[in-house]
């Protein structure tokens, strides 16, 4: 079981908040932050939370390859959150020249339209069958 978590569900209660997920962990639950870098980031719930995922929000995937600010901040994260031991997912991915450059900086995994458009449980077995 994967269970995603908001920056903002951890801004108050932080400890309180770690005690949890500390205990989740050990039943096996992984850990995600959805959407980091558009609410409280803070490296200090990175280290402290002993987050699985970190999943970067669409708005620093959008001005990729070409916005050079845009292309530090990303290879930042991938850099903190791979030495925390974390995998990284994109958000956001729209374009092969996204992907490839994602790709490239070590981003294991992506989401957006790109990749395929939200789809009912129905379509993806469907679709599952057929391939």
């Amino acid at each position: 079981m994967e269970l995603e978590l908001t920056e903002h569900t951890m801004v108050d209660k932080l400890e309180q908040v770690a005690e949890v997920m500390d205990q989740l962990k050990q039943l096996g639950v992984v850990l995600a932050l959805d959407d980091f870098g558009t609410g409280y980031s803070s490296l200090h719930y990175l280290r402290r939370l002993k987050l699985d995922k970190l999943k970067i929000d669409r708005s620093f995937i959008e001005g990729l390859p070409a916005d050079e600010e845009q292309e530090a901040l990303v290879k930042a994260m991938l850099s903190v959150a791979h030495k925390l031991g974390m995998t990284v997912v994109a958000e956001g991915i729209e374009t092969k020249e996204q992907l490839n450059v994602l790709r490239d900086w070590g981003c294991q995994l992506g989401q957006g339209y790109y990749l395929s458009r939200p789809l009912s449980v129905e379509s993806l077995v469907d679709l599952m069958r057929n391939s």
